[in-house]
Formats: structure tokens, C-alpha cells, sequence
């Protein structure tokens, strides 16, 4: 088999045989196949597209690549959590310990964050000590005690995603269904569990900026599981504006422990509660919303958030002092200049500004700072008054402080009259 002739024939339009795409995916992983045919092959996928079957065996090519996860120890289904990625999404901290009280298992291989959406990996590495570096072993253990564990992905899970991925943003060719949904089911299925809730974030703050498209990668990542085996959802959300009014990565983890207080903003509250109820479906629980509060209300979450911290390094007094967190108390205040209702809060525009202020990431190898981020004091459909604080912008000396602020006040357009609260939750799609 000649990768010549692979690349010809999708360029053609053809449909590849599983032996063709595997030769493609184990060839490029080994280093048998050179970067410019690679490239030459993803561009034709680009533009010919897969059908469900090619998609699904990219998929299964790309989880044979390396190492995955045995949860055989662990007792009963064991679930996990992905999100597409959004601004302010700090739903994994609220949603991992609400499930884990019921008595579910879930597992979570997370990743750093790059462009404008923040990464859950470097949101908990802002707690004091906290370790996302585990061992197998280890993140089996903490599982089994507490329901739950956030590691960092290893090299070794579906390695062969990672080295196409780099490629893929070197040429221009991320933005495809099949490509996406194999990239994210890949390592899912690498991460072992036997039930996943996917939540597909749509808007301009989103990867997926148009619904339909979003609908079509929610059903396409459903049929791959569903092939495999095994059991999924997915939750179509609105990544409009940020979630929640925090936005940074230590500001972020506060804001996670209100919630699990029963006094975080609606929206937070309103999604975190759906995945949770979706997840407790999918392992055979039917619970209630009032459920989910009541559980709250006991504490019982916050408590396994306190442990989950302990038993990975981290200072678990965090919960209790949000001050041991790294905050800058170098804070520009944003005002309105006029009356109104704010009628749009522009989701990729207020990413953009925290990596301006050195909590995002525009390369790869950039260091992220912890302390710095925005508080969202007004959101869509609130009343502003002239000299109104809309943001509280917390900086450090190496922020480029004139242009987050610039993109901060960008963000927020104002209207002369009322407007109606955005949904959070879409459409949940079985």
C-alpha cells in the first residue's frame, strides 16, 4: 500500500477501506509517513469530507496508537465528562463532585488551554501544590476513594491524536467534523470509560460557531460511541457570553466552590445541574433537580472537592480562604459610559483579553499566570446606569493591560431597550 494512493483517492472523493485508513493513522504515528503526505491527506479530508464509518475508523486507528486507561478495579459504570471549550467554563469542578455523591465513578483526562478558551489543567494548577501529573495507580486510587480524579492527558493515550493535531493547526485544517470528533473521541475512549456526556458549546465564544455544525459534531461523536459500544449524550450549550462571572484560572476555581456552596451565578448552576443529571442517567440513575440541589445543601460535594485537592497535593484550605489562591490586587475597574441593557457580552472577545492579560495562552510554550483575569459584574439583559462598574480587570506587570482593557470594553454592546436573559441549555441530544 502506497500512501500516494491513499491521498489520491480521498482527493478524488473516494471512501477509504478501515486497512487504508489504518495504514495512514500507524504509518504516521511510526514515523513512516513524512509530514508533507500527512498534510497532502489531511487536506484532502478537509475538503472531501468522511462518511460515519471512515470517521468512526479514524477513531478506533487513532485510539490504537498508544496506551488506555484499565478502570477494570474500579466497580460499576464509570462515566466521564468533555467539553468543547468555552470562556469561563469552570463546569468540571462543579459537575465532577455534585455526580460523585450519588455514588457514580468518574474519570477525567484533561487538557491546558491555547487560544482564547481556558484549560481545566491549568485552572486547578493554580491551587497551591496541586498535582495533574498522576500515575495510573494513583489516578485509580483517588477514583475509587472519592468518585473522582482531573489528571493531564499522558503521551502515551492516543498518541497518535496529539502528533496529527499539531499538524492539523500547522495547515490549516482543524475545522472539519470528522477530523474533530476523531480527536476527541479517541481520547475518550482511551481514558476507559463506559459512559461519556459530551457538552458542545455554541457561539461566537466556541469553537463551533453555528448550531447546526455544532449539531452535526454532537451526533457524529454520538455514533462513534455508540459503535464502540458504549453509551453517550450530549448537551448543546450557549458560549454567547462567558460563563459565569469569572473568567482566569484562580478566579475561576472560586467561583466553582460557590457553586458547589448553592451560590453561584445561574448559569453555572443551570448547566453543571443538566450535565449532572445527564451523567447519573447514563449509569441508571433518575434524579431530579431538586435531587441534585438537596445534595448540595448537604455539603457532600464540597467536601469531596476538599478531599479530591488533598489527595492530589494541593492546599485543600482554599475552600474555606479563597485568599491562599493567587489573586492580583492590581484591578482596573470598566465603566458604562451611558444608560442601557446590556444586549450582548462577546464570549471570544473576553478570552482574548484574559490571554492579553497573561491567563490564556497564544503559543503552545507560553507560561500562564494564574492571578491575573476578569470579574463580569454586568451580563446580557442586566440594567446598566452611566458609570456602572460592567468588569473589574485584574492584571499583573507583565499584562498587556491597554489592550485587554480595550477588548474588555469592545466586548459589551448596550442597548436603549430591555432584552430577555440568553438560554444556557439548548437542546440535550440522547
Amino acid at each position: 500500500m502506497r500512501m500516494y494512493d491513499v491521498i489520491k483517492k480521498k482527493r478524488d472523493g473516494a471512501e477509504l477501506t478501515t486497512e487504508e485508513i489504518r495504514f495512514v493513522v500507524h504509518g504516521y504515528t511510526r514515523g513512516e509517513i513524512p509530514d508533507y503526505q500527512m498534510a497532502a491527506f489531511l487536506m484532502a479530508v478537509y475538503f472531501k469530507g468522511m462518511n460515519e464509518r471512515e470517521t468512526y475508523d479514524l477513531t478506533i486507528a487513532m485510539l490504537e496508537s498508544g496506551d488506555r486507561l484499565d478502570l477494570r478495579s474500579l466497580k460499576g459504570i464509570k462515566l466521564d465528562k468533555h467539553s468543547s471549550g468555552g470562556v469561563g467554563d469552570k463546569i468540571t469542578f462543579v459537575v465532577l463532585p455534585i455526580a460523585a455523591s450519588f455514588g457514580v465513578k468518574i474519570v477525567k483526562m484533561s487538557g491546558r488551554g491555547l487560544g482564547h478558551t481556558g484549560g481545566t489543567i491549568d485552572k486547578l494548577e493554580s491551587i497551591p501544590g496541586m498535582r495533574t501529573s498522576l500515575s495510573k495507580e494513583e489516578f485509580v486510587k483517588i477514583v475509587d476513594e472519592i468518585g473522582f480524579a482531573i489528571a493531564s492527558q499522558t503521551e502515551n493515550l492516543a498518541p497518535a491524536d496529539k502528533k496529527i493535531y499539531a499538524l492539523r493547526d500547522a495547515t490549516a485544517t482543524v475545522e472539519n467534523l470528522s477530523l474533530i470528533a476523531s480527536s476527541i473521541v479517541s481520547k475518550k475512549l482511551a481514558a476507559g470509560a463506559d459512559a461519556m456526556v459530551f457538552d458542545v458549546k455554541v457561539g461566537c465564544g466556541a469553537f463551533m460557531k453555528d448550531f447546526d455544525q455544532a449539531k452535526k459534531l454532537a451526533f457524529l461523536m454520538l455514533d462513534i460511541v455508540r459503535r464502540h459500544g458504549k453509551k453517550a449524550k450530549a448537551v448543546l450549550s450557549n458560549m454567547d457570553q462567558p460563563l459565569g462571572k469569572m473568567v482566569g484560572n484562580s478566579l475561576e476555581v472560586i467561583e466553582a466552590v460557590e457553586c458547589l456552596r448553592g451560590e453561584g451565578p445561574k448559569d453555572v448552576i443551570e448547566l453543571s445541574f443538566t450535565l449532572v443529571k445527564e451523567m447519573l442517567d447514563l449509569a441508571g440513575l433518575k434524579v431530579s433537580f431538586s435531587d441534585i440541589e438537596s445534595m448540595v445543601r448537604s455539603n457532600e460535594p464540597l467536601k469531596r472537592f476538599k478531599k479530591f485537592i488533598e489527595l492530589q497535593g494541593g492546599d485543600p484550605n482554599v475552600v474555606d480562604d479563597p485568599f491562599k489562591l493567587p489573586i492580583s490586587r492590581n484591578v482596573v475597574e470598566v465603566r458604562s459610559d451611558r444608560d442601557g441593557y446590556v444586549a450582548r457580552l462577546d464570549a471570544e472577545a473576553i478570552g482574548r483579553a484574559c490571554v492579553f492579560l497573561g491567563g490564556g495562552r497564544s503559543k503552545k510554550e507560553d507560561n500562564i499566570d494564574h492571578s491575573v483575569g476578569i470579574e463580569l459584574l454586568k451580563k446580557v439583559s442586566d440594567r446598566v446606569r452611566t458609570g456602572d462598574v460592567l468588569a473589574k480587570v485584574y492584571y499583573s506587570n507583565r499584562s498587556d493591560l491597554d489592550s485587554a482593557l480595550a477588548l474588555v470594553r469592545s466586548a459589551y454592546v448596550l442597548s436603549t431597550h430591555s432584552v430577555e436573559p440568553p438560554s444556557t441549555v439548548f437542546e440535550v441530544i440522547e
